[in-house]
């Protein structure tokens, strides 16, 4: 019994033994402490991620030239920063920091206690302070739901725009705060982009008068031996040429002298006028042309044989255009105003100041246009006249022989007379509109109830086609044809 006792004594000794020198290396050495749990979560040793960054740190973003305020729940010791020129740490007790940031970039800082554990980690990222530009998008664009994050060195655009140029706007505003247009990425999109019709109107009326009046005359005398010859021609030089050559009355005194009189009076008017109408997509261009083209010669080109003479030969020739064109970009604005830039030009053949040479006489004409091109603002479903024109052109000549022409009578024998009057008037309007897409049954094409004559009216009447409506009147018929209908004609 007295052994069994010892035995047991014997224990509990080496028991309290062991233990009190597990408290006593515990004491004894700091690094074998259990580390207390806390949120910051530091462990023995810091381990690294595969990027490179620590597994158990904390994302912490800053803005340039902003600072925040890190409370730790040990004292610090010794603090890494990894790249001081983009953040840096300022230790102002022994358990508080506070973290700068300098430039944009990323980089790390690590906290140590005095045993060397970590304490804490934080990844910094030091982007761009964009509260302030946030701010003035709010405040410059209302109806829109813009945001702004920084990237890198840049930023990024998202949301909506209620217009293009509300779009525009905002990436103009980040432009200014990073210095450069290729430093912003916008992704922003525009909630219902408007589509434009843009109507066109030119209108020009053309009056020209032209009065000639001329005496030519022809003498042939006779005085023994001697002959006297006497030949008197005024040509019309205000308007080039006569427009009738040919328009004279010639009469005879006697068999030596002659007299031409060539008279002409000429008035003419043109009316030219031209709708054309076209539609775009807000902030995209569009151009529209009805016309055609005639050839001009340009040359010949011939071939050459292999013993070096001149073979076959071919006239070249370029296309020069000539009609109506219009080319225009809208932009919808705010409170339903748009902003256009409009070029369009009316153009026709004209035999004015044509070129006529050549072997064969070739003729080439001239193109007669009228362009207009500028940028304007109007409302939709407003005009505006963007182009006018009034031009009075007088042109007076009077050729006859020196000395005999002045007589205040007798020198109409002698002279011609040639006036030429010439007044345009034009103008050019523009109509746009903000237009959305109609069913097909609400429009109406231009051979809408067209309908040829029959044999019998066209054989019998002379007609082309057959006339709807009450004379007179130019009713437009019922969807629901009957009877008699077709194309109302003059």
């Amino acid at each position: 019994m007295k052994g069994g006792a010892t035995q047991r004594t014997m224990r509990a000794f080496m028991v309290r033994a062991l233990s009190f020198s597990a408290v006593t290396a515990l004491t004894l050495n700091p690094a074998l402490t259990p580390v207390i749990a806390s949120d910051y979560r530091a462990a023995p040793a810091p381990a690294t991620s595969a990027d490179g960054g620590q597994m158990n740190a904390r994302f912490l973003a800053l803005g340039v030239g902003k600072s925040i305020v890190i409370d730790l729940p040990r004292d610090i010791k010794d603090v890494l920063v990894a790249d001081p020129k983009i953040a840096n740490a300022v230790v102002r007790s022994a358990q508080r920091a506070y973290i700068i940031g300098a430039t944009v970039g990323q980089t790390n800082i690590v906290f140590f206690d005095a045993a060397g554990q970590q304490i804490a980690a934080y990844d910094i990222a030091v982007k761009r302070d964009l509260n302030g530009v946030r701010a003035a998008l709010r405040a410059a664009l209302p109806n829109s739901d813009i945001q702004i994050e920084g990237v890198g060195d840049g930023v990024m655009l998202s949301g909506s725009a209620a217009s293009p140029i509300e779009a525009q706007q905002a990436a103009d505003i980040a432009t200014r705060l990073v210095g450069a247009a290729d430093k912003v990425v916008n992704s922003i999109t525009v909630r219902g982009r408007d589509q434009v019709m843009l109507k066109v109107t030119v209108a020009e009326v053309s009056r020209s008068l032209i009065k000639q009046l001329g005496i030519d005359l022809t003498a042939n005398l006779n005085y023994g031996t001697a002959v006297v010859k006497f030949a008197n021609a005024n040509p019309f030089t205000a308007n080039n040429a006569p427009l009738v050559p040919n328009n004279a009355i010639t009469t005879s005194f006697g068999s030596s002298v002659s007299a031409t009189i060539r008279a002409m009076e000429s008035a003419g008017v043109v009316r030219t006028l031209a709708e054309p109408n076209l539609t775009a997509i807000s902030g995209e261009s569009a151009t529209f042309i009805s016309g055609g083209e005639f050839p001009i010669p340009t040359g010949v080109t011939c071939q050459t044989t292999t013993s070096g003479a001149i073979g076959q030969c071919v006239q070249t020739v370029s296309f020069k255009k000539f009609g109506i064109s219009l080319n225009f970009t809208p932009v919808v604005l705010t409170e339903g105003r748009i902003s256009l830039r409009v070029m369009t030009e009316v153009s026709e053949v004209s035999t004015e100041n044509s070129l006529t040479g050549g072997a064969n006489g070739t003729t080439i004409p001239s193109i007669k246009t009228r362009r207009a091109e500028t940028t304007l603002e109007i409302p939709s479903g407003g005009s505006m006249a963007m182009a006018g024109l009034i031009q009075d052109q007088t042109k007076q000549a009077i050729n006859g022989l020196p000395g005999l022409a002045s007589l205040p009578v007798l020198g109409t024998l002698f002279r011609s007379r040639d006036f030429v009057n010439n007044q345009t008037e034009m103008m050019v309007l523009v109509t746009p509109y903000v237009v959305r897409a109609v069913a097909q049954k609400d429009l109406a094409r231009p051979d809408d109830g067209f309908a040829n004559a029959s044999d019998p009216q066209a054989d019998l009447l002379g007609s082309i086609n057959r006339v709807y409506g009450v004379p007179g009147r130019a009713t437009e018929p019922a969807r629901n044809y009957r009877g008699t209908y077709g194309f109302i004609t003059d």
